[in-house]
Order: C-alpha cells, then structure tokens, then sequence
C-alpha cells in the first residue's frame, strides 16, 4: 500500500516522539519538497482540530513539528501515570533504563538502534516518571535531545551512585563495525545490580 503524504509525515511524527522532526528532516525522508510538506503540516493540524475523537494535536516549537496530546486529554493521562497500573515498570521501561544508566547521556535514536525498536513512547513515560531527565542536546544535524538518570533513579532502584552498577559485559561494548550490542545485555547487568541491592537491604 502507497502511504499519502500526510500519512508518511504523521507517521514519521510518531516515531520522532518528542524529539520531533524540522521540515527540512521531513521533506528529506520523504522526499517531498518543503513546501509540499509546510502544506502538509497544515493539513495535518486541521485534522486534528476538527476531530474531537483525535486526542492528538500538532504542535511547532520554532522549527520542529511533535505530535502530542490535547490539553482537554491531560487529567486523563496524569491519572494513568498516577494509577497502580504505571507503578510496576514494564520490560520496555527497566531495558531502556539501563540503556541510559550504561551509556549517558545518550539519544533516544540511539536507544532505538540498541534496542532495535522504537523507543519513544517509553522514553516519555520514564521522563514523567522523573526517572530520567533532560541532559541537553547533541550538536548535530536536528540536535537531537540527550537523556540521563535522575538523582531519584538513584533513590528509587536503592543505589548510591552510579559506579554501583556492575560493569558490562564484554559483549555489550560497540565493535569496530559499528553494529550496536543487544539491549538485553544492559538489562542482564542492571537486574544483576538490582538483585545485589536487593541482598543489601
């Protein structure tokens, strides 16, 4: 199936979580032409506008373009995370936290590219969590934002700093060609800490 424009750049959105995407990254990866996708973005923003069953919007800071949730949606979502479902942390969470424990500051596309899949939406929820925070931006193309643990990720996992983490394997350093350790590698580590302060206490 062909993808529309519109599709292909709320998708692209999507995936770009809260880093989101400038129209020149945009018409880049498309291959449209950046008033093609200034249209599109408009178009976009309209739709959900009109659609009260869309709790989507389309939000510009400066240049970049991010999907998020509509004002009207947010009691709901602070109850989700203030809930009893969000207070055990979910595989996804503890893999992607000891990602960022290991290898701070790091990016979120580099997480996916260690994890082999998107990552964007757990990242938020860790943010929220105030298990990770904001560590500044890479200076590169996009500047892309960069995450760390929290002083209460040290708090909340019984830890007194971070060299309390056991070392890595091996396995898990990147090798010369460029390919990226498996996540599991970090998760091992990180529940082997875990475990160990566990004992402790």
């Amino acid at each position: 199936m062909i993808m529309t424009p519109l599709a292909q750049i709320e998708g692209l959105l999507f995936v770009s979580g809260d880093e989101g995407m400038t129209v020149a990254d945009l018409a880049t990866v498309t291959g449209l032409l950046k008033p093609a996708v200034l249209a599109t973005l408009e178009r976009l923003a309209q739709k959900y506008a009109a659609d009260t069953d869309s709790a989507l919007e389309l939000m510009v800071n400066e240049t970049t373009y991010r999907l998020v949730t509509k004002e009207a949606a947010s009691d709901l979502i602070k109850r989700y995370f203030e809930s009893p479902l969000s207070t055990t942390l979910s595989q996804a969470s503890l893999e992607v936290l000891a990602i960022i424990a290991y290898r701070q500051p790091i990016t979120r596309i580099e997480i996916d590219e260690i994890r082999g899949v998107q990552s964007a939406s757990t990242v938020q929820k860790l943010v929220l969590r105030r298990l990770i925070e904001d560590a500044g931006r890479l200076d590169e193309p996009g500047r892309p934002k960069l995450y760390r643990t929290s002083a209460y990720f040290l708090d909340y996992f019984g830890l007194q700093q971070l060299t309390d983490l056991p070392p890595l394997p091996a396995a898990a350093t990147p090798d010369p060609d460029g390919d990226h350790p498996d996540g599991d590698l970090f998760l091992q580590a990180f529940n082997q800490s875990l475990n160990q302060s566990g004992d402790e206490n």
